[in-house]
């Protein structure tokens, strides 16, 4: 028997083996009544001894309470329950990580730098979403998609880990990097679709105007969640390359970020916006996302019911049976 799964389903009977010691300790007191008694004028003549058989005769009453107590365990209905899972998502959710890689996401105000302590944040957050699927565009003067929309996290990891500074035209696009996200999700059949979008500067370049991607954002239901990384004032920005080591110089710049234009995007497409300005806000903002989008997990739960009772009422009929024999055969002649 299975004791981790056992349980009563009528485990109110029970109660009712506190009547057991009480009627133990009535039979206790009243055993000497059980007997006929035989009023002689002496017993001179008798041998006072008790027989062994005699003394074994509370034995029928301890029958008795065993087949009570079989039989109230058995009202209570023991029953091993075997529970089987299945899990089903009804509500998935497409996300596309929408990701600034202009040289400015080199500056070193978060640790080593905004792009590297981005890729470890986002690389988590893929990891926190096994039920969902998610795409990678990435936008500098231009935009392209890194990854298309999937389930496979590993290749968006692998996506995540691998952006570098470098790939496109100098600038920042936040229209056509917004536009190419909203693109990847218009003909995504999830019932949510989410965007990402993080920038660390204003919108210089590109032939897309953001609210114009925010309008179609907004058309086709797609909320996005922006996100203005870089601290406040001053940080050290890559300025130019030393001629003799190719080493990228950086000196101290104002950070701008257009707050205004972020904030109107995540409006406009019932989102949030979010300011990172270090490595540990940064990872909160991605926190506080992952418990906003929450993908629903409907589970099913099988029960399997094993009744025991049978076992505990064949017991007390065994019991009955017990006494029944013991009274009318070995203690026959004592009753």
């Amino acid at each position: 028997m299975n004791w981790n799964n056992f349980e009563f389903y009528n485990y109110e009977f029970l109660w009712l083996l506190l009547i057991i010691p009480v009627l133990a300790v009535w039979h206790f007191f009243m055993r000497k009544k059980d007997a006929a008694i035989l009023t002689i004028p002496s017993i001179n003549g008798f041998k006072a001894e008790a027989s062994f058989v005699s003394k074994l005769k509370p034995i029928l009453y301890l029958l008795r309470l065993l087949a009570l107590a079989a039989i109230i365990i058995a009202l209570a209905r023991p029953r091993n329950v075997s529970i089987s899972k299945k899990t089903k998502t009804n509500k998935g959710i497409d996300i596309v990580m929408a990701i600034d890689v202009s040289a400015s996401m080199l500056a070193k105000d978060l640790k080593p730098n905004r792009l590297e302590a981005l890729k470890k944040v986002a690389v988590d957050f893929v990891d926190r979403r096994p039920n969902d699927r998610i795409g990678i565009v990435v936008y500098a003067g231009e935009s392209f998609t890194q990854t298309p929309i999937t389930s496979d996290k590993n290749i968006v990891k692998r996506t995540i880990s691998g952006l570098k500074w470098g790939q496109l035209e100098g600038g920042t696009a936040i229209g056509m990097g917004l536009g190419s996200a909203v693109n990847r999700l218009k003909e995504s059949n999830a019932k949510s679709k989410v965007i990402i979008l993080l920038t660390d500067g204003v919108n210089n370049s590109g032939n897309i105007d953001p609210r114009t991607a925010t309008e179609l954002a907004k058309e086709l239901e797609i909320k996005t969640y922006t996100i203005g990384i870089g601290t406040n004032g001053m940080a050290d920005f890559p300025w130019s390359r030393d001629p003799r080591t190719g080493q990228l110089q950086f000196r101290k710049q104002q950070v701008e970020i257009d707050e205004a234009l972020l904030k109107e995007i995540a409006s406009e497409t019932d989102g949030k916006y979010f300011r990172a300005t270090d490595n540990t806000s940064l990872k909160e903002i991605y926190d506080e996302i992952d418990k906003l989008e929450k993908t629903k997990i409907e589970e099913f739960k099988y029960y399997n019911y094993q009744e025991k009772y049978r076992f505990f009422v064949f017991l007390a009929i065994g019991f009955l049976l017990l006494e029944f024999l013991l009274r009318n055969t070995i203690f026959k002649s004592f009753i």
